[in-house]
């Protein structure tokens, strides 16, 4: 299967999760190899890539001489969801707009779009040997695998969300009718304290699902939308690598931290030195499609 880009540019305006602030995007397509890059409107570049991720806490941020952008995952994970492999996101702000809190409206702007199919071919990396991250209960693996497969364990003590287990295979069609519409979600008594260290300034029941003690204040799209706003997520977080992954991924109670993790550690098995912030080209462009082999695999 070839690349895929989008066929016109596409718009977005709303406010930022965290920051608060408006902001507004445009999509636009891009040639071969180049991935997802973020473009400032001053010029400044910085492609969605391993070595470009400043802070996973709470959010991923990625940056490069000052310009940063913050919560990159939601937008990420419709472009991989959807299966658009190269992509300029031109951005007037610090952050991408929350929307709903979900990946519903990125997958909308981008059907608008259209697609295009095309000249090189699509190298997903195969991992033929298991790679794990993280301890005790909060931990992430994954394990060969002729597909893209997530099987993820969400366990909460608020009764509201318990013990939530879903395993899948996300195709395009799966990925825009089950996962993309979940939203964020946060509880209402840890606002106070993430609005003090300078996040969830534009939080509202808008765009996060909010968790108070009597329950969920808001509603819930899904049953079980908590675990698979993580399986969202975790999607986003590995389009980080440039190449789509075949393997199972098999999860527990991990955030962006820990998909960054697991992140780094299939690069590192990978045998890869980080390519440089603002190459256009993944630097395992070269490498065939397994990408793995015996002598560079880690546990």
């Amino acid at each position: 299967m070839n690349q895929q880009t989008i066929r016109k540019p596409v718009s977005l305006e709303g406010i930022g999760l965290h920051s608060g602030k408006q902001v507004s995007l445009t999509l636009l397509p891009a040639p071969t190899n180049t991935g997802i890059v973020f473009r400032s409107t001053d010029g400044d570049v910085v492609p969605a890539a391993p070595e470009s991720v400043v802070d996973s806490h709470y959010a991923t941020t990625i940056g490069r001489n000052g310009f940063r952008v913050q919560t990159v995952e939601h937008l990420l994970a419709a472009a991989a969801g959807l299966g658009i492999d190269n992509l300029t996101v031109e951005i007037d702000g610090s952050e991408v707009p929350a929307g709903d809190g979900s990946a519903k409206p990125f997958v909308a702007i981008l059907n608008a779009a259209g697609r295009v199919t095309q000249g090189a071919p699509r190298r997903p990396v195969s991992i033929p040997y298991p790679i794990r991250v993280g301890t005790g209960g909060r931990w992430l693996s994954i394990v060969p695998s002729k597909t893209f497969r997530i099987s993820y364990t969400l366990d909460n003590d608020h009764p509201a969300i318990g013990t939530q287990v879903l395993s899948c295979v996300p195709t395009e069609k799966a990925f825009a009718e089950e996962f993309a519409a979940a939203r964020t979600y946060g509880f209402l008594d840890h606002v106070g304290m993430l609005r003090r260290i300078g996040l969830a300034r534009g939080g509202s029941l808008e765009n996060t699902v909010v968790v108070a003690k009597s329950g969920v204040l808001n509603g819930l799209r899904y049953r079980d939308e908590f675990v698979r706003h993580k399986i969202l997520d975790l999607i986003g977080d590995l389009c980080l690598l440039g190449r789509p992954v075949l393997g199972h991924v098999i999860a527990r109670n991990a955030g962006h931290a820990l998909n960054f993790e697991l992140v780094l550690a299939i690069q590192r098995a990978l045998g890869l030195e980080r390519r440089p912030v603002g190459a256009t080209a993944p630097a395992w462009a070269a490498l065939p499609a397994s990408g793995l082999t015996p002598a560079t695999a880690t546990a």
